[in-house]
């Protein structure tokens, strides 16, 4: 069994096949799906999906950095700061910053990823961290807490070193289909890192894992990404079910 820790299963992208695509995941051995929020022109998808779907699908809140506009960001923030006060939600995301789209906002991309970072704190909730293009910069704002901090670096492409530093800071792993690439080169260090920091992720619609790659992905092809981490470790696809689906369950502080 499987949870993917990031799907954006309330995209357009799957308006046709929603329930379908759902039903293939399961089949497939996902029981859970969390859903990272993006901003407040998709709220209500992710929102009704969670609410249609109770107990197999969860939603987190949070402003993503290729949304931190200038003429919008403080708006999007008190959105968001609205919906923690009002209810619960399993993590603060996905945050972070991303310089690969625009780098002039990176001033209020750090201080929108620090504000949350705050709420998530205050909240004892993780976060899900969004990091393109920026590993330095997210580091920065993290390493000021100077707190441990709970979460999940998302999608992460990073150095083995920076693998590391997040696992110090008390972060895990998500780990998707940049690991199944030919150019990946996590896959070089991965089995360096102790398997309980690593969580599995698809990052639907988006990052198809080979043999899948530039379709559009869903989280029916999650058990690609198990099998490449079962080949990296050593250890069989049933215990990379087991140990992945453990540390979601903690990180995200989900019941059984």
């Amino acid at each position: 069994m499987y949870i993917d820790t990031h799907t954006h299963l309330y995209s357009s992208a799957f308006d046709e096949d929603r329930e379908q695509i759902i039903e293939k995941a399961q089949k497939a051995g996902v029981q859970k799906f969390f859903l990272p929020a993006i901003d407040s022109t998709t709220h209500e998808a992710m929102l009704n999906l969670e609410k249609k779907y109770p107990h197999t699908i969860f939603a987190m809140m949070g402003l993503h950095p290729v949304d931190v506009k200038f003429d919008t960001y403080k708006k999007e923030l008190s959105i968001v700061e609205n919906y923690i006060q009002q209810r619960d939600f399993i993590a603060i995301g996905e945050i972070g910053i991303d310089l690969y789209w625009d780098s002039s906002t990176l001033e209020i991309q750090q201080e929108a990823f620090s504000q949350q970072i705050d709420w998530a704190l205050e909240k004892n909730w993780p976060i899900v961290i969004h990091c393109r293009d920026a590993f330095d910069e997210v580091f920065e704002v993290l390493d000021h807490k100077n707190q441990k901090i709970n979460g999940v670096f998302h999608c992460f492409t990073g150095t083995e070193n920076q693998a590391l530093h997040a696992i110090d800071l008390g972060l895990k792993l998500g780990i998707g289909g940049v690991a199944t690439f030919k150019n990946g080169k996590i896959d070089q260090f991965l089995n360096q890192i102790d398997i309980q920091n690593i969580v599995l992720e698809t990052d639907s619609p988006y990052l198809a894992p080979a043999p899948v790659r530039g379709k559009r992905n869903d989280s029916s092809f999650l058990p690609y990404i198990a099998e490449k981490l079962a080949e990296i470790y050593g250890i069989s696809l049933a215990e990379i079910g087991r140990i992945t689906t453990q540390n979601a369950l903690e990180v995200f502080q989900i019941q059984r």
